[in-house]
């Protein structure tokens, strides 16, 4: 029998800010996917999941005088910050972006690569999600899988300045434990999404190549 196939996949933490629950976000994501990686029906593929944080990169805005879609075939990146996100990128089969309210930027090396996109914010994120979503489907060419949770901070009490209590942890770096109860109900679509992108990567394996 043939060894089996495994396709790496990495959950993304999008927000760099200073101040910002974007590890915890994902560490939450983790745990729920960690929980459903089983094995593809085929038994021929098999997935594995890594954290990847871009604040660890320590990227500044775009600095380089390439276009990002021509790297590798026709330039190279000058800066070593922007060699070594494009070479974490493309250790990879698919990923999982876990993004806030504001987008982040995206390297060749992923173009054509199935996507997952988990959002969070007061509402969900979901203008990060529909923007994010534009950026990888129409920008890159990737594949989007249809199912993109949205997760929206609870809306408990005490209110202050008109902001509930998990908005205003959120602003200091704490995801609220009200807001972490109520995503549990969030863990079936997050599953569902992550079914359709291992699904897509199973396909994907059992593809002729061109």
């Amino acid at each position: 029998m043939a060894e089996a196939t495994t396709k790496k996949i990495a959950i993304i933490t999008g927000s760099t800010r200073a101040v910002r629950i974007g590890p915890q976000v994902a560490k939450f994501v983790t745990e729920v996917l960690e929980a459903n990686l089983s094995e593809a029906t085929n038994k021929a593929v098999k997935f594995s999941l890594s954290q990847v944080d871009i604040a660890s990169f320590k990227l500044p805005v775009f600095d380089e005088a390439v276009i990002p879609a021509t790297v590798p075939m026709f330039a190279q990146f000058e800066h070593e910050h922007s060699r070594a996100w494009s070479a974490e990128m493309s250790k990879y089969d698919g990923y999982v972006i876990v993004t806030a309210e504001y987008n982040i930027g995206v390297p060749a090396a992923i173009k054509g690569k199935p996507f997952l996109i988990i959002s969070y914010g007061i509402t969900g994120g979901g203008s990060a999600s529909d923007g994010l979503q534009k950026t990888l489907a129409k920008g890159i060419y990737a594949h989007v899988v249809e199912t993109r949770p949205m997760l929206s901070f609870a809306k408990n009490e005490p209110f202050e300045y008109g902001l509930p209590l998990d908005m205003r942890l959120a602003s200091t770096g704490t995801l609220g434990e009200q807001s972490l109860k109520e995503w549990v109900d969030k863990k079936p679509e997050i599953i569902k999404g992550f079914g359709e992108l291992k699904e897509y990567l199973v396909k994907d394996s059992e593809s002729p190549p061109a």
